[in-house]
């Protein structure tokens, strides 16, 4: 799969682009807030609905501006499709695919597969587990819809439950349909992770060992009430009932799984360099890339946003390597240094491009097997 051209309109400081992009390597050169970024969140936003930063869709429009348009055009399995968005804040946004709007957005997830390598990936490591949950469940669910189906029916639950608990509700009976609703659904998640886990280790381990350094030895594992518990979830939110209802929430299921995260038997986030933390989160996502190819049977998009900081010489030429492999589909680079992204252009014997970016304007630059023609694209 690859996307062959977008134009956007009024995304955050894009006011008007059309790009038609290479199917292997596009890179976009520039300084820090140009705009680099954007363009990747809007790559990103087609993909999953939403964009990366977290920002709420009416956060998205570009200043002074009331509407915000996207249009992509992609070449999946061989089978020409297009994505549109239209929003309006304070209205419904629009999501079409091949001019059908959407009944439930959920049903895009995984349609057109992406990982994204984004400085924000800190957050693996140094935030809550909350941040390490939806990074596991970003992944399944562009792979499982049934996952993505209970996530949403164990989190309709999970609100029915502590609306109870508020509002000090003591009989059993009212919690029995919730907790049967909870349990069914929990049962299915706790186990899709712990086989995503289990198959992912082994993948992020061959990444981590190419990129760093001999002798450094990652592990990951997950965290789990259910994982040692044959009887399921019921019995434990019997356990903590009267603590729950001292508390005014669930304290035990599926959203309080987390993900262990070692290096060298130590926590990542104690024992680890800033090099070696970087490492770690470029394997996952790589691990989270191979992934998704097998399970989708294509190729997802790969968004790479200034990886190479923090990492020395030897880090970044072995990463260089390996981005440049044909195991990787279409890719979106961005950076502040020409010398990395002429450097993967270089090792690709695949067709490239690449932008300057200054202000939110793009141009086309020349030298990159483009016949000597400059385009400014209003990004």
């Amino acid at each position: 799969m690859h996307l062959k051209r977008l134009a956007i309109t009024n995304f955050k400081n894009i006011a008007d682009a059309r790009l038609q992009f290479s199917p292997k390597i596009n890179c976009f050169l520039g300084n820090n807030g140009m705009g680099k970024s954007n363009l990747l969140d809007a790559v990103h936003y087609l993909s999953f609905c939403k964009s990366f930063s977290g920002l709420a869709d009416a956060s998205l429009v570009k200043r002074g501006e009331d509407f915000m348009t996207m249009r992509g055009e992609y070449d999946r399995k061989g089978v020409d499709e297009e994505l549109q968005v239209g929003l309006l804040p304070g209205k419904r946004k629009s999501f079409k695919r091949g001019g059908k709007e959407y009944d439930r957005l959920s049903s895009h997830i995984g349609a057109f597969p992406l990982v994204l390598v984004a400085p924000s990936d800190q957050e693996l490591i140094s935030g809550t587990g909350e941040e390490r949950r939806r990074f596991m469940d970003q992944v399944i669910s562009q792979t499982d819809p049934l996952y993505l189906d209970h996530l949403i029916r164990y989190g309709r639950a999970l609100q029915q439950r502590n609306k109870l608990l508020r509002d000090h509700a003591v009989d059993p009976s009212l919690y029995l349909a919730i907790e049967i609703a909870m349990e069914r659904s929990a049962s299915y998640i706790t186990k899709v992770r712990l086989q995503w886990v289990e198959r992912l280790t082994g993948i992020f381990d061959r990444y981590y060992g190419r990129i760093a350094a001999d002798g450094e030895k990652p592990a990951i594992g997950l965290k789990s009430h259910l994982s040692s518990r044959p009887d399921g979830l019921m019995p434990l939110l019997d356990e903590t009932r009267r603590h729950d209802e001292m508390v005014g929430h669930t304290s035990v299921g599926p959203h309080r799984d987390d993900i262990d995260l070692w290096l060298n038997g130590m926590p990542v986030r104690r024992a680890a360099s800033q090099g070696q933390c970087k490492t770690y989160t470029i394997a996952l996502r790589l691990a989270q890339y191979d992934f998704m190819r097998e399970a989708a049977r294509m190729k997802p998009l790969l968004l790479l946003d200034d990886i190479f900081d923090k990492l020395d010489a030897t880090r970044v030429e072995r990463l260089v390597e390996i981005v440049s492999e044909d195991i990787f589909g279409q890719i979106f680079i961005t950076d502040t240094n020409r010398d990395h992204l002429d450097h993967i252009m270089s090792r690709s014997a695949n067709d490239h491009r690449s932008w300057l970016v200054e202000d939110g304007v793009f141009t086309l630059m020349s030298s990159e097997r483009l016949g000597g023609i400059q385009e400014k694209q209003g990004i």
